[in-house]
């Protein structure tokens, strides 16, 4: 329930306990916090017992915790009826990875040595960017209207 609290945030929940109830009331008031804790844990069992006599025979072994979609999910990826584990096991992710890179190293070397033959001059390399159509400096760029 507080695995994350630290011995230094439980010391200072300490120092701060016997600051405001003060230490001779602060047994007592455990007590009480002991006490309500209790009760609601008891409350909270009698109610899930009532549910599940509620609910019936066909439901004696459901337990409210799968009701988390993490545990629900978890126990369902967990019950081998599909064979998850045979296709999960199925899977090498390395050898699949290692197989497309090689086929895609050897379609670069296959086009990269025709291309290179049918090139030419240029080198086998393509210029991505943009060059005006029109060498014209009195002539506008279309005007788009939805773009302004």
């Amino acid at each position: 329930m507080f695995n994350d609290i630290g011995p230094l945030e439980l010391v200072t929940i300490v120092v701060i306990a016997v600051l405001v109830f003060g230490p001779d009331k602060l047994p007592k008031m455990i007590q009480d916090v002991a006490r309500t804790i209790r009760k609601i844990r008891e409350f909270s069992e009698s109610a899930k017992q009532d549910i599940r006599n509620e609910l019936g025979p066909e439901f004696k072994d459901f337990e409210f915790e799968d009701l988390n979609p993490k545990t629900f999910i978890r126990k369902q990826l967990e019950n081998d009826d599909l064979g998850l584990k045979e296709i999960r096991n199925g899977f090498d992710l390395k050898k699949e990875m290692a197989e497309v890179t090689d086929a895609v190293h050897s379609r670069e070397s296959e086009s990269s040595t025709s291309s290179s033959a049918s090139s030419g001059p240029t080198g086998g390399t393509v210029d991505m960017t943009k060059k005006p159509t029109s060498t014209d400096p009195d002539e506008r760029p279309p005007y788009d209207a939805d773009a302004t």
